[in-house]
């Protein structure tokens, strides 16, 4: 399918360095309204420019609008992209509140079109290892969840000096705006939504424990650098989350079964580790398991470690993409989960919408808990709102 980016910030460069895991998806062209960052981005990667958003909505080459603005104009371009007639896949949130997120859902169903929202990582192998563990009953049925979304203290870094691979600068105050938890929250709600179901309830606090970010921001200018919550499950599962800015790095989910307990050490791994220990098992257990995985997908065994592939994330140097800031998600792939989607049934179409808008919801309301006394009752669920 032919696909073309709007906005090249610093998020741009993990899509652009993932599309090769997808020849499935041409890049015809991208905008930004920022002319020189334009320039930047296609002279290093050598693609094409649209002068305007208008020019990249009338170009009937451009099947599916990839949404890599700041959050604020998500819907704005989105709906935009939509009433143009193109499928859209949307970094996260799909908009800054949940009816503004609704009315987008709403417009891509009656056009018939997909709606899909980042984040990508539960679209990795870990994940896939995870869910054929829980399903196979290797843990027994889960009962309690730990998951883990801490990403250092990062404004005690050198922060400022962070560029990506084709030399945008990290948008550290814009983060710092915006909170961790709208951010980041996302990584592991994905992961809980997609092995767990919908969330009923959540219970917890959010809140800004340190002030002075070095971003030139007032602290009531700043979005919450910490949050931890409890989330109730239609299937009887808890989860405790927590997202933060503050706590050392730590990105980890933990699944507590009847009989075992399942790790996975890091959310934002396509291949990362995962562990299952019982009583008296044998510690192979992770190998056996990724055995089970190849032969569903066809593969040869033999892996020496329990992780999946790993995902192309390079320049055309050769080099490590992004080293000051690093990820080992397959960002595109949410693309190509989008695109596969387009020759679904509206059925099919209406519930990846949904799923985004579930996300959305519980990142909003995460992010915005003491504006809730600390309890919030969700009012999506998976399918078409």
């Amino acid at each position: 399918m032919r696909i073309a980016f709007v906005g090249v910030g610093f998020v741009a460069d993990y899509y652009m360095t993932t599309l090769a895991n997808h020849p499935a998806l041409t890049l015809v062209g991208v905008h930004d309204r920022d002319a020189a960052r334009l320039k930047q981005f296609c002279d290093h990667y050598g693609v094409a420019s649209y002068p305007t958003l208008k020019a990249v909505l009338d170009d009937d080459a451009v099947e599916l609008v990839v949404n890599l603005t700041d959050p604020h104009s998500h819907f704005d371009v989105t709906l935009a992209a939509l009433e143009a007639g193109k499928h859209v896949y949307s970094e996260k949130p799909l908009a800054m509140s949940l009816d503004a997120a609704q009315a987008l859902v709403e417009c891509a169903i009656q056009a018939g079109l997909v709606l899909a929202g980042a984040p990508a990582n539960a679209l990795s192998d870990a994940f896939a290892l995870t869910r054929l563990s829980l399903e196979s009953g290797d843990i027994g049925r889960p009962r309690l969840v730990y998951a883990e979304m801490e990403d250092g203290a990062v404004f005690r870094q050198n922060w400022r000096d962070w560029r990506s691979l084709s030399g945008a600068p990290w948008p550290g105050r814009h983060e710092f705006k915006i909170g961790c938890t709208l951010e980041h929250a996302g990584y592991a709600l994905t992961w809980l939504i997609g092995l767990f179901g919908p969330i009923r309830r959540m219970t917890g606090v959010s809140g800004l424990a340190f002030e002075d970010k070095g971003a030139d921001l007032e602290e009531t200018a700043m979005g919450p650098d910490f949050s931890t919550a409890v989330l109730e499950f239609d299937n009887r599962v808890i989860a405790r989350l927590t997202c933060g800015l503050c706590a050392p790095r730590d990105r980890s989910l933990t699944v507590m079964g009847e009989k075992g307990t399942l790790t996975v050490a890091d959310l934002w791994d396509h291949r990362s580790t995962v562990r299952v220990e019982k009583p008296n098992e044998n510690p192979s257990l992770p190998f056996r398991l990724l055995r089970r995985l190849e032969a569903m997908r066809g593969r040869a065994s033999g892996l020496s470690v329990p992780a999946g592939r790993r995902v192309k994330s390079q320049d055309r140097s050769g080099q490590p993409a992004l080293p000051a800031y690093p990820s080992q998600i397959d960002f595109a792939a949410g693309i190509m989960a989008a695109v596969e989607c387009t020759a679904e049934p509206v059925g099919a179409k209406s519930r990846l919408a949904g799923e985004a808008l579930h996300v959305t919801e519980a990142a909003l309301a995460l992010n915005g808990l003491a504006g809730h006394d600390g309890r919030y009752t969700m009012t999506t669920d998976l399918g078409a709102q």
